[in-house]
């Protein structure tokens, strides 16, 4: 049986009416009602989706607000997903990323409220990050600097929220408790091995800098003495300022940096422009902000394996 079951609410019934819904059901991609007799967690996009699933196994039922190959930055929430998310028992979060999810949380009556961006420390990000400070980047870095939600792309973040998360699965679902326990362990073992491959990977490279499309990458930056350079800050639509442009080819030259790297769910077309205007290449760096047929890998681990390759392969591992 479900640890509880609630009543929709008119809110969500009126939705579901509204659309000719009916009965719903739940599916993998877009979450649904998530009327199971598992712990039904709806989760916000798929770092976070893959989190549930691993630590939850056979014993929950997940769901994303986000498809694959949507951008998350953007989304917005259907009447459908507003009935799901009020029959879940928990949902998984990250507060500040996808404005419409916050408000949608803040106005569901789930029991329990996930916000991974608690479980970890946040800090503010700019255009460029890890302490480059070179003389030849005049940006006013500061004033586009913004608390930065990417933490999933730092193992050992990604690590302490998996923990937090495995805690309050054990609190909401308890008579699982165990097996959360057993999991979440092993998901953040295979994470500290991660780290490490990270760290011995990336010890001894030509240069440390590298540019990517927007600032997706600054806490691995930071967590492997990097430094990342963006074409534009947080937000992966903006647009480069001509100046920024002309930094970024500056940089690039006086650092050594070989490539400009662009990711699977945002245009490549900046990234290729710079990269032909200042002589670069060109690769993928994916944020794993979701699974698609064009991802390097089928999950995040394997996806954050093929990143590592790119960044040796672009710094110049010895």
């Amino acid at each position: 049986m479900n640890v509880r079951r609630r009543h929709i609410s008119g809110i969500a019934i009126a939705a579901a009416t509204a659309l000719g819904l009916g009965t719903l059901s739940a599916c993998s991609d877009s979450a649904s009602a998530a009327n199971t007799d598992k712990f039904d967690v709806v989760a916000a996009f798929y770092p976070l989706q893959y989190l549930a699933e691993q630590i939850g196994g056979d014993h929950v039922h997940v769901t994303s607000l986000t498809k694959p190959g949507q951008e998350p930055h953007d989304l917005e929430i259907s009447a459908q997903q507003t009935a799901a998310l009020g029959e879940s028992d928990a949902v998984l979060y990250l507060k500040n990323l996808q404005p419409a999810v916050d408000d949608a949380v803040s106005q569901s009556e789930v029991r329990t409220k996930i916000d991974a961006a608690s479980l970890t420390t946040l800090e503010k990000h700019g255009n460029e990050v890890g302490g480059h400070a070179a003389s030849h980047d005049t940006s006013k870095n500061d004033e586009l600097a913004g608390l930065d939600p990417h933490i999933w792309l730092d193992p050992v973040r990604y690590a302490q929220v998996a923990q937090g998360v495995g805690k309050a699965f054990e609190k909401a679902d308890p008579k699982n408790a165990a097996d959360y326990r057993t999991r979440t362990a092993a998901l953040v073992k295979k994470l500290d091995a991660l780290n490490t491959e990270f760290k011995t990977g990336l010890a001894d490279t030509k240069t440390k800098v590298f540019i990517t499309t927007h600032a997706a990458f600054g806490y691995l930056a930071e967590r492997y003495g990097l430094t990342e350079e963006a074409i534009n800050g947080l937000d992966p639509e903006s647009e480069p300022s001509a100046e920024r442009v002309k930094n970024l080819e500056k940089m690039a030259k006086a650092d050594g940096v070989t490539t400009v790297f662009y990711e699977t769910l945002v245009s490549d077309k900046t990234a290729k422009t710079i990269a032909a205007d200042a002589h670069l290449k060109t690769d993928v760096l994916d944020p794993i902000e979701g699974i698609t047929k064009k991802s390097r890998g089928k999950d995040y681990f394997s996806v954050q394996q093929a990143n590592l390759k790119a960044l040796q392969k672009a710094l110049g591992s010895k």
